[in-house]
């Protein structure tokens, strides 16, 4: 079986993330496939200090409620910090 962690590099908005979501879904129904969505919710290492870095948090679990509730998905998230 191949493993598949893919979706945005970062949370944008809702409407954003939903379209993604619905062109992954044949994927994810993919027997053959271990499928995983993957995104940030806080991106802190980007090339630029002004960058959008996600959406947060709080607001990052929300995003991430509504695509498990709408899709099923396993999830997988992460979160760099500058620490």
């Amino acid at each position: 079986m191949l493993t598949v962690m893919t979706g945005p590099c970062v949370l944008e908005d809702m409407d954003t993330v939903l379209k993604i979501a619905e062109k992954l879904r044949p994927l994810s129904e993919d027997k053959r496939v271990d499928f995983y969505f993957k995104a940030s919710f806080d991106k802190a290492n980007r090339t630029s200090l002004s960058s959008f870095r996600g959406p947060g948090l709080d607001e990052g679990l929300k995003i991430f409620e509504k695509i498990k509730k709408e899709f099923g998905f396993t999830q997988n998230f992460n979160n760099k910090t500058d620490r």
